[in-house]
């Protein structure tokens, strides 16, 4: 499964992210700490990020 869009919800200490697929189904569904959420990013394939403050 591609993940092709994530939305990231940015909160001062703690990210909620959701990717979806092409089909619009959820692929992705996380919760990540400030320190993590490069890392997390990195593992995944280039994809448009949104996000909401």
């Amino acid at each position: 499964m591609t993940i092709i869009t994530i939305g990231i919800d940015l909160a001062k200490n703690v990210f909620s992210v959701h990717g979806i697929d092409a089909n619009g189904k959820v692929a992705l569904e996380r919760t990540v700490r400030r320190d993590r959420l490069l890392e997390l990013l990195t593992t995944l394939q280039p994809c448009v990020i949104a996000m909401a403050v």
